[in-house]
């Protein structure tokens, strides 16, 4: 059979067939087309991804406290220079003073208005010549303590300025590494919230399916969701309480709620620990779509999603939700 030309009709007949095996055949066997997306990562990718991540954190904390110490260090070196300066400077003007002296005596000698110098011994004045014996030894030894305060002055200038130069390359290194850390926590957190799980029972129109608590905590599938996901995401100090027996017209008898405790006792949390609380409390917020939060009750104030707005005063820190940040589910 003759082969069809490129301008007839059965050749462009032929393309068109081959182009959509191939399309077919790149389809099923999974070959990346046009247009197509990349698939997403695992939850176990990015789990292995973000520990990789924490082992770099970790060695930059590592490295930034090193320079902070190795700061700590310069800045005390530097004191120490600037001490060592201040007394060269002294040393500096008394010599130079006493050089002053010297000369002003010898000038005073020549022209022969030497003073009379008193000396012990019970012999009287010193003779001229004594004198200017006497005269040019003092002038030898304090021109040569002179020269030597002179060279530690300008060595405490030059080790003074150093530790200067010294202490500002360390900053900006000290900074670079907590910026380095900053950003390294921030890509974290993006990809945890990609980890957020969805909630279960959430319609198509967003709302939510009610549940029945379930299992020996006593609690809905979409609490236990919403408690094992902030769990994972923040490194809680104490414990998390949820459900409870007491029916006092909130969330809690209901399986549909859990306190994330920030200090114990009723005492009002260290400000690490406050912190966290607004951490949680916000996280908890940003994802409530995801989980099915209804609430959030967070010192003394209650968000809907709309906005924190003040409750009443329920007259303790534990009553108003100072010591932990309280979370509703539908």
């Amino acid at each position: 059979m003759a082969a069809a030309s490129p301008a007839s009709p059965t050749f462009h007949h032929r393309v068109a067939v081959a182009v959509c095996l191939l399309s077919a055949l790149g389809f099923a066997l999974g070959v990346p087309t046009e247009g197509s997306a990349a698939p997403k990562p695992t939850e176990a990718e990015l789990r292995k991804e973000l520990s990789k991540l924490n082992k770099r954190v970790d060695k930059l904390i590592e490295a930034y406290a090193a320079k902070r110490e190795s700061l700590r260090k310069a800045q005390k070196a530097e004191g120490v220079a600037k001490t060592n300066l201040r007394k060269a400077e002294e040393t500096y003007a008394t010599a130079k003073q006493e050089v002053d002296s010297i000369v002003q005596l010898r000038y005073q000698s020549s022209s022969g208005g030497l003073p009379a110098l008193p000396f012990g011994g019970g012999e009287g004045d010193m003779s001229a010549a004594a004198v200017m014996e006497q005269l040019t030894a003092q002038q030898s030894a304090y021109l040569e303590g002179f020269a030597q305060s002179r060279d530690r002055r300008k060595q405490a200038v030059k080790r003074a300025a150093d530790l200067t130069e010294e202490i500002r390359h360390e900053a900006d290194e000290v900074e670079g590494q907590r910026e380095d850390a900053e950003d390294l926590i921030e890509e974290i957190k993006r990809k945890l919230d990609k980890l957020v799980p969805l909630g279960s029972g959430r319609r198509s129109d967003g709302s939510w399916l009610p549940q029945l608590p379930n299992g020996s905590d006593n609690i809905t599938d979409r609490t236990r969701n919403m408690r094992d996901a902030i769990m994972r995401r923040f490194n809680l100090p104490y414990a998390v309480g949820c459900y409870r027996p007491v029916n006092d017209g909130g969330e809690h008898p209901l399986g549909r709620a859990c306190d994330f405790m920030m200090s114990t006792g009723g005492a009002m949390p260290t400000a690490a620990n406050m912190k966290l609380g607004d951490e949680i409390a916000a996280w908890a917020l940003k994802n409530k779509g995801k989980l099915g939060v209804k609430y959030v009750i967070w010192r003394q104030r209650i968000n809907h999603g709309s906005g924190w707005r003040f409750m009443s005063d329920r007259g303790g820190v534990t009553a108003n939700h100072y010591d932990h940040p309280h979370i509703s589910m539908y």
